[in-house]
């Protein structure tokens, strides 16, 4: 999977697939600084830090993205650490591709993660899909290194069909009072690509060379 790590420009919302919990818990670790360890080694300490004896713990992608400066690409492998942590870990830091990425890509505030939701009431874990979803991250990265955003907008839209396909109540639950594929739908038609940021919702990322009044663009922040 592909994270970004974002310099926190405003204040985003909670139950979004943001990382605002995992943010919270860096905040209360460590302060405002991130101390001179390796990466990988400050992921284990923050994620011990977060779910401590959650049933439901946060995945470490969570981490990954708040530590890892850039745009990173993380392999996971159930036979490494049971999946928990990527087993590998490849950062890009070029400025000229965190300038375009913050260019194209616009965030739309759509709905909160309604309390109570949880994604994982119906499961179709096909490997085959497991798969695709994968490779769509694979190709999001490369896309993103090529600056690339018709191939960037097409790896947005494939994932949101894989998370459809592997855990259906991603965008469809009792609980969702609002069309999320709907939104999802008229911006995918109407752009190269979109996708949610979360489960249940929270903001939609959408791919645009064009201004999108009603979204807001983010600032990434890359190694110093």
């Amino acid at each position: 999977m592909v994270v970004v790590s974002l310099h926190p420009t405003i204040q985003f919302w909670e139950r979004s697939g943001m990382g605002t919990s995992t943010r919270k818990a860096a905040l209360k670790l460590w302060g405002g600084r991130l101390p001179a360890k390796e990466p990988a080694e400050l992921v284990r300490e923050l994620y011990t830090a977060e779910n401590g004896g959650n049933q439901e713990p946060s995945g470490s992608q969570d981490m990954a993205g708040i530590i890892y400066p850039g745009v990173s690409r993380l392999d996971y492998d159930f036979s490494y650490e049971g999946g928990y942590f990527p087993v590998h870990v490849e950062s890009n830091n070029d400025p000229q591709v965190a300038a375009w990425l913050e260019k194209v890509i616009y965030m739309i505030p759509v709905v909160q993660r309604p309390s109570g939701y949880s994604p994982l009431g119906e499961k179709n874990l096909d490997p085959e899909w497991i798969g695709r979803l994968s490779q769509s991250g694979k190709d999001c990265y490369e896309a993103i290194l090529a600056r690339d955003a018709k191939a960037l907008g097409a790896a947005m839209n494939a994932c949101m069909v894989c998370w459809e396909k592997t855990l259906p109540q991603t965008v469809r639950h009792p609980a969702i009072q609002v069309d999320l594929k709907g939104i999802l739908s008229r911006y995918q038609d109407k752009y190269a690509g979109a996708m949610y940021s979360g489960c249940g919702g929270g903001y939609l990322y959408v791919v645009s060379d064009e201004l999108i009044p009603e979204g807001f663009q983010v600032k990434v922040r890359i190694k110093e």
